[in-house]
């Protein structure tokens, strides 16, 4: 009997051909010894979650509160989904603000020679100071804020921005109130959440309870009205701004510090984009008379010398910025940084340190308008498609508008039909709903391949 034929016969309780020859007879009678019956109960094994050793350490309440993954993890997460669909797809990431190009060789030669020097006597170094190095410190005060009246020890230099952004929370506490732009940065809110500061996700409003939300959209010119805004403790606000791109003006930014200081408000301005300006705009809150009494400044070094990998950033705290007892604000924030953080990389430092060199000052600026070019083929782009475009010309993101679509929907639309990650505006809060932020961060051939296929696609 072949295999097929084997595989087609029935299966009966005589049948020879998968059971071995037997003289068993079902109709003969066999005494077996019987048991009286009971109830038959099936019961499954436990699963191993349930039978896990569990703490008595309850889960911090107010990290229960976030919603979901942090945006940009969650984007990668889909775009790795994606690659497993489509395994031979050229995928071009326009989505998080990650540099793609290389550091420029005056900037790196220095980190090597520091490097090196590590392994000699002479030029070994361990723990350094916790705010920074001295020539760091004051080659950023003069080049960033030459006669703005910040001192060298006004400054703390950090691995980053947004690790400052969490000592700031800190050092500021749950029993605040904060206000944030919307659309943002997610790392205020998140920090927020995680900090206790805030009450429960709201979902028909898709905010958190107790952020005042400051809308900034076209019709505002991505400028929030403070007239409508219940006074805050903390205000963050970056310019030019993440997502949209808009780079508040002198006069916006006036307002701003007058507000704070009615309000009697700390500003956290976040000027990590600042180099990217091209106009008049202010590149620091500190041009602004009076800042120095209501506001604090971070920045990086991330997107002007593509540090992203590298971490390094700085944190101005002027002396003038005083807590409502009289305390300074730079005096607790010196305490925490020395109980939390060990200082920047001495390499770090040595390539900021270049950066800041004419020659370094140089080349960040020239990778900062090769960006910028990337950041014009993107406008156009969506422009000769009919699209409302903002930002692109005082920073590295395009904000492009769909109007009464799911950003997410759109996010998802353009991954599936051109291979492209961007990224949706609605996770930079409820007000970017109906965005989507492209970023100019990418290699030239990827931005004109993207902004082919966008072609493609909407045309």
């Amino acid at each position: 009997m072949s295999i097929t034929q084997s595989l087609s016969t029935p299966l009966s309780s005589s049948s020879s051909t998968f059971l071995a020859p037997s003289t068993f007879n079902p109709r003969s009678q066999v005494a077996l010894p019987v048991k009286s019956l009971g109830v038959c109960k099936c019961i499954a094994a436990p699963q191993e979650a349930d039978t896990a050793y569990k703490t008595k350490v309850s889960r911090n309440g107010n990290i229960a509160k976030l919603q979901a993954g942090y945006l940009f993890p969650e984007i990668a997460r889909r775009r790795n989904a994606h690659l497993l669909k489509y395994p031979d797809a050229k995928v071009i990431s326009l989505g998080i603000g990650d540099t793609t190009e290389p550091i420029p060789d005056a900037i790196t030669s220095a980190m090597s020679k520091r490097s090196n020097a590590l392994s000699t006597i002479e030029g070994y170094s361990g723990y350094g100071a916790e705010q920074g190095e001295k020539p760091l410190r004051s080659a950023i005060a003069s080049t960033f804020y030459r006669d703005l009246g910040i001192e060298d020890d006004d400054i703390f230099v950090s691995d980053g921005a947004k690790c400052d952004i969490s000592r700031l929370q800190i050092v500021f506490g749950s029993n605040i109130k904060m206000a944030v732009q919307d659309p943002s940065y997610p790392a205020y809110v998140d920090s927020s959440v995680i900090m206790g500061q805030t009450g429960f996700y709201q979902k028909d409003v898709e905010k958190f309870a107790n952020i005042e939300y400051m809308r900034c959209n076209p019709e505002n010119g991505f400028f929030p009205d403070l007239s409508s805004i219940s006074r805050p403790d903390i205000i963050f606000f970056c310019s030019p701004n993440n997502p949209t791109g808009a780079a508040a003006t002198r006069e916006q930014l006036t307002q701003l510090v007058k507000f704070a200081k009615d309000n009697g408000s700390i500003i956290i301005h976040d000027s990590a984009y600042a180099m990217y300006i091209s106009g008049d705009n202010p590149r620091s809150i500190f041009e602004i008379p009076g800042a120095k009494e209501v506001a604090l400044e971070v920045s990086s070094f991330s997107k002007y010398a593509g540090f992203t990998g590298v971490r390094l950033g700085w944190t101005v705290i002027p002396k003038q910025l005083l807590f409502s007892d009289g305390f300074p604000v730079a005096k607790d924030f010196n305490r925490i940084v020395c109980t939390c953080f060990n200082g920047a990389s001495n390499i770090s430092q040595a390539g900021g340190l270049a950066c800041l060199s004419p020659e370094g000052l140089k080349a960040m600026q020239d990778v900062i308008g090769f960006y910028k070019e990337n950041t014009n083929i993107i406008v156009e782009t969506f422009d000769s498609l009919g699209f409302k475009v903002y930002g692109g010309k005082d920073a590295p993101y395009v904000w492009v508008h769909f109007p009464g679509r799911n950003s997410w929907d759109v996010f998802a639309e353009i991954l599936e039909k051109t291979h492209v990650v961007t990224t949706p505006g609605s996770g930079f809060g409820p007000g970017g709903e109906g965005f989507v932020r492209v970023s100019a961060f990418g290699h030239r051939e990827n931005v004109l391949e993207a902004c082919r296929r966008f072609k493609e696609l909407y045309k």
